[in-house]
């Protein structure tokens, strides 16, 4: 992934669509897991949960059906971004603890103060991290918190958070965590701290299968 990208998806959530999730998704290292960071489990039901604020704040800020089908074909592979997000955030924490960097509940809210007084109001600031990042008003906070903790390591390691030697620290990150993730949503790239697609061989399978039987 390209390395801006990588860090835009670090800097806010990403939009994409719910893809279909199993009941039995879990592997069999761990059962009914999605991921598992260092001795954070983040189960499926924990996913789900965080693609289901987006879409129900997607309803509620889009009028009638064709709005928001609009906003859900705007967001193609929400679960796992979703996921990408949420693993990301934990190897970002971890790179931060490491160096020593913390961020405080007072930052986070002149962070926000700020932004509300930019956007209009608190309500419209919602609006736009909803539609601009994918990020649910409840989880709001979270991003900031995110974003300035990925500023402060950047500063203190003396780089940017597009230079190598951040990257390099959430590399030593993920590293030092063992990030696991349910083959289902690929696996994750200790170099680039980023989740990649795999392709699944009864995947392969199904679908040579399905092609001689139409054939």
């Amino acid at each position: 992934m390209h390395r801006r990208r990588r860090t835009a998806l670090l800097l806010s959530a990403a939009l994409v669509t719910a893809a279909p999730l199993l009941a039995a998704c879990g592997n069999d290292a761990h059962p009914g897991a999605a991921a598992v960071v260092g001795d954070d489990r983040i189960t499926v039901s924990q996913l789900e949960n965080r693609v289901n604020e987006v879409r129900t704040a997607q309803r509620a800020a889009t009028t009638g059906d064709a709005q928001y089908e609009q906003a859900i074909a705007k967001s193609g592979g929400l679960t796992r971004d979703t996921l990408h997000g949420m693993v990301l955030d934990r190897v970002l924490h971890q790179a931060a603890e490491d160096a020593g960097v913390s961020v405080s509940r007072k930052e986070i809210q002149e962070a926000r103060t700020g932004l509300e007084q930019q956007a209009g109001d608190a309500k419209a600031l919602e609006v736009a991290w909803l539609q601009q990042y994918g990020v649910a008003p409840e989880r709001l906070d979270d991003n900031l918190r995110t974003q300035i903790e990925a500023q402060k390591l950047a500063t203190a390691l003396g780089t940017e958070t597009s230079q190598p030697a951040f990257w390099k620290a959430l590399s030593d990150a993920s590293r030092k965590l063992g990030v696991d993730l349910n083959p289902r949503y690929g696996t994750w790239d200790v170099e680039k701290s980023s989740r990649v697609d795999t392709e699944l061989p009864w995947v392969r399978e199904v679908t040579a299968a399905g092609s001689r039987g139409t054939a």
